[in-house]
């Protein structure tokens, strides 16, 4: 009881009274300096500690997994690139590597197009508010929570037994058969059955960001288009699809660099089992079950690879756009 009330002296006054502490400690430096150099200066020292942070929590260690990649697993010794020979002739890196591929195509594609739909159905409706409120309430729920809640929407009982699951269930009222949503042996219905899970998480994501650009058109556009005789559809595929672009691209890498990085929504709900494995899951399982740094460390460093390329292209969008502006 004693150190937890420590801890939280030292969270409630001990970081407070750093942060104080440190501007206080800013100014006085900067009072020591000449006039021309303090604006030189001054964004170096407030950038200071999250840059030292950064390099503390981000780049530290990830320079200690690459170096680690090339290592045993007691990381005593070199062995040169075994770690990713293993990952490139390894029968279940390279499925986690289909599924990883099959969550970054299908994962993208569903949350932009439903995003997008959502966002022009709901624009000008008088429940708008409502209506995207609720979509965007399972982006709240964590992605453990929203694997435990959609095992029991998947649920399955051989047929001829009372059907527990939502879904099951729900088919069973129009006389189909239950379906093993996430059980079925060789076939990647199972990895789709979990892709639908996080569009249903990040659907409204996408719609907030895509809405919040399309209330940006200017509407004297589209008027226009209207009195020139054009319909709805011509409206949309000349005018607001196009300038919707740099927002579609946007919200695209990110679901990208989403669905690389998938684990917990795996690890919740089948823990890589039945041909659903993904990267993410595979290196954890590396590294906590099977005590293969070396190798955990290789998938990590594969993942960032495939991770990297994607952040430079959307921070190159981004400058075009500032540019643009």
């Amino acid at each position: 009881m004693t150190d937890k009330l420590i801890t939280a002296v030292i969270v409630v006054v001990g970081v407070p009274a750093v942060l104080i502490g440190y501007i206080w400690a800013t100014e006085q430096v900067l009072r020591l300096l000449p006039e021309r150099q303090k604006p030189r200066v001054r964004p170096w020292l407030w950038l200071g500690p999250a840059l030292a942070f950064l390099a503390l929590f981000l780049v530290y260690p990830m320079i200690g997994t690459v170096i680690h990649s090339f290592q045993d697993n007691a990381g005593t010794s070199f062995v040169g690139l075994d770690n990713y020979s293993w990952f490139i002739g390894s029968a279940d890196a390279l499925s986690a590597l289909k599924n990883n591929v099959l969550w970054l195509v299908f994962l993208t594609i569903l949350v932009v197009g439903l995003g997008l739909l959502v966002a022009v159905l709901v624009d000008k409706v008088r429940y708008e508010s409502f209506a995207k409120s609720i979509i965007f309430v399972p982006l709240a729920v964590s992605m453990v929570a929203a694997g435990v809640i959609w095992l029991y929407m998947y649920q399955y009982k051989p047929p001829g037994a009372e059907q527990t699951g939502t879904l099951n269930a729900a088919i069973g009222v129009v006389g189909l058969g239950p379906v093993a949503w996430t059980q079925i042996q060789d076939f990647s219905i199972n990895t789709f059955s979990l892709i639908i899970v996080m569009t249903w998480m990040w659907t409204g994501f996408g719609m907030v960001i895509i809405s919040a650009a399309l209330k940006g058109i200017n509407p004297e556009l589209m008027e226009a288009a209207r009195m020139d005789g054009a319909t709805e559809w011509q409206v949309f595929r000349g005018i607001v699809f196009p300038l919707l672009v740099p927002t579609l691209v946007v919200v695209s890498t990110t679901m990208i660099i989403t669905a690389l990085k998938a684990f917990d929504i795996v690890f919740t709900m089948t823990n890589g089992n039945l041909n659903t494995n993904v990267i993410a899951n595979l290196m954890y399982s590396e590294m906590f079950k099977y005590h293969e740094y070396g190798r955990a460390s290789a998938i990590a460093v594969v993942l960032l690879l495939a991770i990297i390329p994607i952040m430079f292209f959307n921070i190159g969008r981004f400058r075009q756009q500032e540019a643009v502006r």
